[in-house]
């Protein structure tokens, strides 16, 4: 990842979001992004420019715009159709960006469009956040890196966070996944939790 004077940035061009530049990059606003809040508070992540990435819950194209300036490849799911439009312009000006309308929950209608990427990027806040990433785990290359990024309050408002944390941990292991790092979003995004596991 590039830094510029401790500040997370990446080399694109600017007005995705109304993003400040900095010496000609793009910062990347924690508060608006859930990768960069995951990266200040230790998780070991880093994207190059030789990986492919099926980012799915890709919304408006805030978090994917910055994703697209780093990677080879990305593969953007996004299922509502407003979202959609935004994200389709955000691709205009990406060429390796590639907008998918589609639900996450069946990428069997998707999958078509999509090659074997080093990373699987989760950002869908549905009650079934971890059984989405094991529905789209095939596209995921052995080694390959998957990221959960947990809404706590999607899957049960009932249970604290750490307790929904804790369960999906557990889920993600008996997926066969091997969970290297968890860890809150906090003061970025409340009740949510970032998990980083390999295939």
């Amino acid at each position: 990842m590039k830094l510029i004077r401790g500040t997370i940035v990446s080399v694109g061009e600017g007005g995705v979001y109304g993003e400040r530049m900095l010496n000609g990059c793009r910062v990347w606003d924690p508060h608006r992004s859930k990768l960069p809040a995951a990266i200040i508070n230790g998780a070991p992540l880093d994207l190059t420019a030789d990986m492919r990435v099926l980012y799915l819950g890709a919304a408006n194209g805030t978090t994917v715009s910055h994703v697209a300036d780093y990677v080879e490849t990305v593969y953007a799911v996004e299922f509502a159709p407003r979202p959609m439009q935004d994200l389709i312009e955000v691709a205009r000006r990406r060429p390796n960006l590639v907008p998918i309308m589609g639900d996450a929950n069946r990428p069997e209608v998707y999958g078509c469009f999509v090659e074997q990427v080093d990373m699987i990027y989760q950002d869908v806040a549905q009650p079934n956040q971890a059984d989405i990433l094991r529905k789209n785990l095939p596209f995921l290359k052995d080694g390959g890196i998957a990221v959960l990024m947990l809404k706590a309050r999607s899957v049960d408002v009932r249970k604290k966070s750490e307790e929904v944390a804790e369960e999906t941990c557990t889920a993600l292991r008996e997926m066969g996944l091997t969970i290297v790092w968890s860890g809150t979003l906090d003061p970025f995004h409340r009740d949510h939790t970032c998990m980083i596991c390999t295939k």
